[in-house]
């Protein structure tokens, strides 16, 4: 199987919307993605598909955090959520979706991108729980990860990581 990573484009919300609802046993993280569509905090989001069927195998969204160091505003995104229909898992899909992410962000000058996963995984492509401790989160703990893509971040880097608004009704829900 040979898969396409392209960015999403409005005609693609509906799959969007159905992708997620299938991928996750509850509807917080489509509403998460249509929130932040409409507050303007989606920075990016990147579709996987089977090049052959055209099928929407996976997704993988950015959007926009407040995010200082030491003091200084910095740019920086949150990758979330990362989705894979099951059919497609364990076949590299997601790791190309979060592989273009940090590409992406990297290119576009992105000083940091925070994710909140397993660490054994998200280690592999350079995130770490040591870069992100020392940032004030409501998801501070062993799950918070950080990268610098632009190396701008220094290690024992000191300041606040705020999520978009929509991420708020995701720790009202749980």
């Amino acid at each position: 199987m040979t898969i396409t990573i392209s960015p999403a484009a409005p005609r693609d919300a509906v799959e969007i919307d159905e992708l997620l609802h299938t991928c996750f046993p509850r509807p917080a993280e489509a509403v998460l993605v249509k929130q932040l569509a409409i507050d303007g905090d989606l920075v990016l989001v990147l579709l996987a598909r089977d090049e052959t069927t055209r099928e929407l195998c996976g997704l993988a969204a950015l959007s926009r955090m407040h995010v200082d160091v030491d003091g200084e505003e910095v740019p920086a995104v949150a990758l979330a959520p990362v989705a894979v229909l099951p059919a497609f898992r364990s076949s590299g899909v997601a790791e190309a979706l979060v592989q273009g992410c940090i590409d992406w962000m990297r290119d576009a000058g992105a000083a940091m991108v925070f994710v909140l996963g397993e660490p054994g995984y998200y280690g592999r492509f350079g995130f770490s729980t040591e870069l992100a401790e020392g940032f004030e989160s409501p998801y501070a703990g062993p799950f918070f990860m950080a990268m610098a893509p632009q190396c701008h971040a220094p290690e024992g880097a000191r300041g606040r990581a705020e999520h978009a608004p929509a991420f708020a009704a995701l720790t009202e829900d749980a």
